[in-house]
């Protein structure tokens, strides 16, 4: 077994970091593919990767065993996602253990979205309402935990007004948070009007910022309509125009994510994360766009 390196001790090299995201697969099969997708990534290198907590918790061992493969297996730095979703305290102080205990020394820590078919999150009898407990909790357990926390540049779609959000934001800072990863953006003055933000927040740890490469125009219109981001007119009109041809459409997708990591780099970002849905091609494609 090893033991990973906390995250922070990368940022500690003042360098841009390249991290990918990875989601657990439904069944052995899927697996199989992502473990597939996973060697070919590893040419490029990353500097580390995470693994979601599926939709209200539902793929909870699916995460452990794919973290346990891109780690052991492969040699890959991993922060494990974990939510609030369905747990009470003691159930995540269980499972802090098991991952400290693994050889993880980095996780992301949210509250998680509510479960299919609920209206909104409500917590598990004696569990956590907010991913500031959760940091709280797993600092308390385990301090030596690296914890990334999420970030919301057009602000989370249930925060009453943006200033809410920042405040939320600031409590995860304040009981431990290590950086901020941001949700998916397209439009690079959205990212640094919200790094200004935290700065005048007192918030002074990295915001990495989230890309998402537009694969499909469907695709990326129900992830914005998720997560309240917006898509720039110039973009949606060319997906728009090439919507019936998906070659072109991932091209035009993939120049978009070029021109904004390209942009985001040059004007001081710690890096960038990639959230690729378990697609190699798309990375490797931009990895090598960035080594022309």
């Amino acid at each position: 077994m090893t033991i990973d390196r906390p995250i922070s001790t990368l940022f500690a090299e003042h360098r841009p970091l390249r991290s990918l995201e990875f989601f657990p697969p439904k069944d052995d099969a899927g697996v199989a593919v992502l473990r597939q997708t996973a060697v070919a990534l590893k040419r490029i290198s990353p500097d580390f990767v995470s693994v979601t907590y599926g939709a209200g918790g539902s793929t909870r061992e699916r995460t452990a065993q794919v973290s346990s493969i891109l780690k052991d297996e492969l040699g890959f730095t991993v922060m494990p996602h974990l939510t609030c979703v369905g747990h009470d305290r003691t159930e995540l102080e269980n499972l802090a253990d098991r991952i400290h205990g693994d050889g993880f020394r980095n996780i992301m820590a949210l509250r998680g979205d509510p479960p299919k078919g609920a209206v909104s999150f409500q917590p598990a009898a004696g569990g956590l309402r907010y991913a500031s407990e959760m940091v709280a909790l797993l600092k308390a357990r385990h301090p030596d935990f690296c914890l990334g926390v999420g970030g919301y540049p057009e602000k989370h779609p249930e925060a009453t007004s943006l200033d809410a959000d920042l405040d939320a934001l600031k409590a995860k800072v304040d009981a431990g948070a290590g950086f901020i990863t941001t949700q998916l953006f397209f439009d690079n003055e959205v990212y640094f009007r919200f790094v200004d933000q935290c700065h005048a927040r007192g918030i002074q740890i990295p915001v990495i910022p989230g890309i998402m490469p537009v694969l499909s125009l469907k695709q990326i219109q129900r992830f914005t309509t998720l997560c309240g981001t917006a898509l720039p007119a110039k973009l949606l009109r060319r997906l728009e125009a090439t919507d019936d041809q998906p070659d072109v459409v991932e091209m035009i997708g993939l120049d978009w994510a070029l021109d904004q990591i390209r942009d985001l780099i040059a004007r001081g970002a710690p890096g960038y994360h990639l959230y690729i849905l378990n697609r190699a091609r798309a990375a490797l494609a931009l990895a090598a766009g960035l080594a022309a």
